[in-house]
């Protein structure tokens, strides 16, 4: 018996430790990042005028059917869809491990063993009580979806007061596991369904399963607020009612295995202080990822206070923080005094600490590729050797870092935005357009947002690779249009789309309608390949992590042309 405690009690740590690690090095396609755009009630046909408005844009709709290596909008939205169910379900694992869960398994599990007129009663009303708990969290999900509508989701990547209202609540949470003040509800609420579920009977577990959801808001409502922030801000209609599933049925799992087998109860642990750890660790995890959301309307709107270097300091500090807390080197109001730390403790304790370091060099340039999703822009950092060694590289190779002698040494929102790896971009399709026309060179279109951190990953991983550098100063003329600014165009700009009938009243307004309208596409990156008239070269692609392949693009087009 004492080896299976011991075994568990190590295994405790294991949900919070998961969630370092998915939220450290997680894939590009994270719940929190918005890599689509909503085309909700948009009709996809071929139009004669021009998304801009420009006679001298050539218009061709492209077959909707993605590109065999590219990622286009259905592609997305599955992985996504994933990304999200896997959050909610590691939430859910991580929320069994809090102070209001956690001790109520036992009693819970006792209450269908011993109150049940048979073992199969007990085994089925455990089932029902667990479809129960699945069925309250999904419909949560499915409320907020109902609430906001999918044209709403998909403009909380950006929007700015959504944006800050999700930093000031996470960093709420993060107080609130901190023990700085706890979250409930109303007490009436829960003692109005535990008198319900005295009822017995299917209504009376259904109550039960209620009760229990409302009893433990005060551990679980940061997780499922967390959850369905990042699920919202994916833009996916049915996001938040998948992250919900997730959360719902890791949380549903234990309740109905110890009532299946409940010999394995003599294995859990002892409720105690090490309960009130994991809120802490996951206090430091919300307001890391509390971060993020500041960073996508900082750039959005262009405030240019929230940079790179900021970011990496306060991730440097709270992680390093995290570390020295593990060791036991902080305490906080609701922790016990502490005279050693168990194995698995000092494990998380060095994979933070680790990391902490690890985002160190990045103060100075180092790309970071690992998280690179995550960050601000390398070109919003004031003090970036790692650009200035591959702009002085390009140099030393082909005697020019990019064709810059017919460019205009003063471009159309230029003042806005910064092309990363020090390229020569233009940030305006037609002046991009007539550039290239003048030097006789195709172009490379890309579709991108500020908040697509698939966006951030191709630019920090692939595109510094020497053979796609060289094709992007040498070959291309690179168009970057962001569909997600916040910038307004001049009144003489705005005007109603002939596409979509909805008004174009911001830069991204204006290259989400032509991305929409002319490609027949609406996830980011989105790269095309034109001849300087207009034309596509080859099937447009989206992410694609290798560099061989996105060689292998650069130089199909690069061929047709």
């Amino acid at each position: 018996m004492t080896t299976h405690r011991s075994l568990f009690s190590g295994w405790r740590w294991l949900m919070p430790c998961l969630l370092m690690v998915a939220l450290l090095v997680g894939g590009p396609q994270t719940a929190w990042a918005q890599d689509t755009l909503s085309t909700e009630g948009l009709e996809f046909a071929p139009i004669e005028e021009s998304a801009t408005g420009a006679d001298t844009m050539t218009q061709t709709t492209l077959s909707p059917t993605p590109s065999s290596t590219g990622t286009g909008p259905q592609e997305a939205a599955a992985p996504s869809l994933w990304v999200t169910f896997v959050a909610g379900l590691l939430g859910g694992f991580a929320a069994i491990l809090m102070p209001c869960i956690f001790p109520l398994l036992p009693m819970t599990v006792s209450f269908f063993t011993k109150r049940s007129a048979s073992r199969a009663q007990g085994i089925r009303n455990a089932l029902i009580y667990g479809l129960s708990i699945v069925g309250i969290y999904v419909s949560l999900g499915l409320l907020i979806t109902v609430l906001f509508g999918a044209d709403a989701l998909n403009e909380l990547s950006t929007n700015g007061i959504f944006n800050c209202a999700f930093f000031l609540l996470l960093i709420g949470f993060a107080a609130s596991f901190f023990g700085a003040f706890e979250i409930i509800l109303p007490t009436s609420w829960a003692n109005r369904m535990d008198a319900k579920a005295d009822q017995g009977g299917l209504p009376g577990i259904f109550f039960m399963a209620t009760t229990l959801a409302l009893v433990s808001f005060s551990c679980t409502g940061p997780i499922i607020g967390t959850l369905l922030v990042q699920a919202a801000s994916m833009g996916q209609l049915i996001g938040p009612a998948v992250g919900m599933f997730g959360f719902a049925l890791a949380l549903s799992l234990p309740f109905m295995l110890f009532s299946l087998f409940p010999s394995w109860m003599a294995s859990l642990p002892k409720s105690g202080s090490w309960l009130n750890s994991v809120k802490v660790v996951l206090g430091f995890l919300e307001l890391a990822l509390a971060l993020k959301f500041l960073s996508n309307v900082n750039l959005a709107y262009h405030w240019q206070w929230f940079d790179r270097e900021v970011f990496l300091v306060l991730w440097v500090i709270i992680f390093g923080m995290l570390g020295f807390y593990l060791l036991g080197k902080l305490q906080f109001t609701h922790d016990s005094p502490s005279t050693s730390i168990s194995v698995p403790r000092l494990f998380m304790a060095i994979v933070s600490l680790a990391f902490a370091l690890y985002l160190v060099p990045g103060l100075w340039g180092a790309p970071l590729q690992a998280v690179a999703a995550f960050l601000p822009p390398q070109q919003t950092q004031d003090f970036d050797l790692y650009t200035q060694r591959l702009t002085q590289s390009g140099m030393t190779q082909s005697g020019v870092t990019n064709e810059t002698t017919h460019s205009p040494t003063v471009k159309k929102y230029g003042d806005l935005f910064h092309a990363p790896l020090g390229l020569n971009a233009f940030f305006d399709y037609e002046e991009g357009m007539n550039y290239a026309k003048s030097v006789g060179k195709p172009v490379l279109v890309d579709f991108t947002g500020h908040a697509c951190v698939n966006c951030r990953k191709m630019e920090a991983t692939v595109w510094p690779d020497p053979a796609v550098l060289k094709r992007l100063r040498e070959d291309y003329v690179l168009i970057q249009l962001y569909v997600d600014d916040k910038t307004e165009l001049p009144e003489t700009e705005q005007r109603v789309s002939s596409f979509s009938g909805k008004k174009i009243k911001t830069i991204g307004n204006q290259w989400s309608d032509l991305q929409a309208s002319r490609f027949n596409a609406n996830s980011q990156p989105f790269y095309v390949l034109l001849g300087p008239d207009g034309k596509p070269l080859v099937q447009p692609q989206g992410a694609d992590y290798d560099p061989l392949n996105f060689v292998s693009f650069l130089d199909s087009g690069r061929q047709t042309y």
